[in-house]
């Protein structure tokens, strides 16, 4: 039983302002609104991020700025601590000037995972190539 051709409105894309709860949402989300999103600073998510960034911050001080910051742990722990901190302001700007509406293309609750997965997969790279150049100078040297 057909009903004839229609118009399907799905809730895939992160663009589209149809789905459920479409008019019920929080105030300031229209996007005739502007680029900002003005409620967003104040949701749990917003605060959990700024948060993060706030520790990520006081742990990279308190390492850059102890005396033994000759190991090459503690520079692992900087880059770490920079790099989160980087993509935390990255994902924050994101949801505060509401980019996620533009960029349809890319499926954001998924990007997290991913720009996880990168890092990891290159660090696992960068220490696996120093393990064996510190092996290999340490036995070549004996």
């Amino acid at each position: 039983m057909s009903h004839g051709a229609g118009l399907v409105r799905t809730t895939c894309s992160s663009g589209s302002a149809f789905g459920p709860g479409a008019g019920a949402g929080r105030r300031g989300a229209s996007p005739s609104e502007g680029p900002l999103d003005a409620a967003y600073p104040r949701t749990p998510g917003a605060l959990l991020k700024v948060a993060q960034m706030v520790t990520l911050l006081i742990a990279f001080i308190c390492v850059r700025s102890s005396p033994w910051t000759g190991y090459s742990a503690y520079r692992y722990f900087e880059v770490v601590t920079i790099c989160n901190l980087i993509m935390i302001l990255a994902f924050y700007l994101v949801h505060l000037f509401r980019l996620y509406r533009t960029l349809t293309c890319i499926s954001w609750p998924l990007s997290v995972f991913g720009f996880m997965a990168t890092f990891l997969c290159l660090a696992s790279v960068w220490l696996s190539y120093k393990i064996s150049c510190v092996t290999q100078s340490t036995d070549a040297a004996v």
